[in-house]
């Protein structure tokens, strides 16, 4: 709990570290002030960058493991390769080669897992196509099943969902749910934001392109992505109401987030309006649209145990509420009630 309330601190620790071993070998000031018998201070700052500073970088982070310490030791070698001169790190060498070998090998792993992806591409999509949960949800788990949980893994796959919902899925049909935007101004609002953008890349991408034409290509890029991810979030949006299968809840926000809840861990549901007013607190997931007001609930599920839900790229985060702006928020209470009750005389 400490270690999360000076996040800050260790993050301006390890820049600190990181400027000032910068500042020693690349600058004026710096070079003025080594001594010639340069052995002690140069394994001093091996200690800073390949200790310390990954040490603070680790206290950042929510997800730990021994896969992110090596990664963050062997980035610090590689990082000190770079910023000591040549004719001093020469007698040290070996030790930043290590770094540089590790970072290497945990590449070819990661590409290893990609090629075994798409390898298993056709095993992946006909389990989609047999599952009875929603695709968004029966893709991630298929991949996880035949391929991998790693992060690079995630984030290949959100991008293929990307793809897919913005240029090969306008023809199909929404299936039966409950809908989490057809009573608010999501459509015209990403409508609008989608317009702006290409407006914009046509004026300014050329005005750019004189200026600079690397920076031009980068922003188009940018600009193009952006209004992809818009049309397939909307897309993945329609065609993904929220539904109840089995005894679970599928309940998904586009491919910004979704959690998958078994319908008996849900404790109670609360319409209250005070509850609906009050300020959310930091422990709750909110499901509902950003248009042009403030998106408000208008049922929260309180939760037996935290649940985790799931972000952009596979981050995972644990709530124990979950806001939701429902348009047909009696119909889905309900729903979920009778469950409850269902469950609760067996």
């Amino acid at each position: 709990m400490i270690i999360k309330k000076v996040k800050p601190l260790w993050i301006l620790l390890a820049f600190l570290v990181l400027l000032s071993n910068y500042i020693l070998y690349r600058s004026t000031f710096g070079k003025s002030i080594l001594p010639d018998e340069t052995t002690g201070i140069i394994l001093g700052s091996f200690f800073d960058l390949i200790i310390m500073a990954p040490l603070f970088i680790w206290f950042t982070l929510k997800e730990k493991s021994i896969k992110t310490a090596i990664l963050l030791v062997a980035l610090g070698c590689i990082v000190a390769r770079l910023i000591i001169p040549k004719q001093l790190i020469q007698p040290f060498a070996p030790i930043t080669w290590v770094g540089i070998a590790i970072e290497i090998g945990i590449l070819i792993i990661e590409l290893l897992l990609i090629f075994k992806l798409i390898r298993y591409i056709p095993t992946i999509i006909s389990q989609v196509k047999k599952s009875s949960k929603p695709v968004l949800f029966s893709f991630f788990d298929s991949v996880k099943q035949c391929v991998s949980t790693n992060i690079i893994i995630q984030i290949l796959c959100s991008e293929l969902m990307m793809i897919y919902y913005a240029l090969f899925a306008w023809r199909k049909k929404p299936i039966a749910g409950f809908t989490l935007y057809k009573n608010t101004s999501y459509i015209p609002f990403t409508i609008m934001i989608i317009h702006a953008i290409i407006l914009e890349t046509l004026g300014f991408h050329w005005w750019l392109h004189e200026k600079s034409f690397v920076l031009s290509i980068i922003l188009l890029i940018l600009n193009i992505y952006t209004v992809l991810f818009f049309l397939a979030d909307l897309n993945a949006l329609r065609l993904n109401p929220t539904q109840i299968k089995n005894g679970y809840l599928y309940l998904s926000m586009g491919l910004i987030k979704r959690v998958e809840i078994k319908v008996t861990d849900i404790d109670y549901l609360s319409q209250n309006q005070a509850d609906l007013d009050a300020k959310l607190a930091k422990d709750t997931a909110t499901f509902f649209v950003k248009d042009f007001e403030d998106g408000k609930p208008n049922l929260i599920l309180y939760m037996k145990k935290p649940t985790t839900v799931t972000l952009m790229m596979g981050i995972e985060k644990q709530v124990s509420k979950i806001a939701i702006q429902c348009d047909q928020p009696n119909e889905l209470v309900k729903k979920i009630n009778d469950l409850l009750s269902e469950t609760s005389r067996l």
